[in-house]
């Protein structure tokens, strides 16, 4: 079993995932409104936003999609966990993923990591970045 986060947008989806594959890499799939068949009764208003997006990375998997209601009010409630056992990639990602957006706590040792902090992304999407020191205790 596993958990996926899926993130929704407010029309920016394609921005925000081209972004975090050049942050992360991996292989992105961006499926927009307009490829949905012809009886599916797409607005063609909304024909650019996208209805499903996925970025495959090292094992991972995010997935979002535009709201096209309208009245998307921004992420509440949850952040996405991006944990690395390496220092220098969690200030590569974090810097990457701060950038255009606001720090809520900078990367910093703290108790349990050597480095974590968090952020909002210039796509209003809550990040933390943690690096997770492995357990020598079995």
């Amino acid at each position: 079993m596993a958990f996926h986060p899926y993130l929704n947008f407010g029309g920016n989806c394609r921005e925000a995932f081209t972004r975090y594959q050049e942050i992360f890499g991996g292989e992105l799939v961006l499926l927009p409104m307009s490829d949905a068949p012809p009886d599916a009764g797409m607005p063609a208003e909304q024909a650019d936003l996208i209805m499903h997006a996925a970025l495959t990375f090292e094992g991972h998997l995010l997935m979002a999609s535009d709201d096209p209601t309208g009245n998307f009010s921004g992420v509440k409630g949850m952040f996405v966990n991006y944990a690395v056992t390496d220092s220098a990639e969690a200030e590569r990602v974090f810097s990457a993923l701060a950038d255009g957006g606001e720090t809520m706590m900078p990367l910093s040792e703290t108790f349990w990591s050597p480095k974590f902090g968090m952020c909002v992304d210039r796509f209003g999407t809550p990040w933390m970045v943690n690096v997770e020191v492995p357990n020598e205790g079995g």
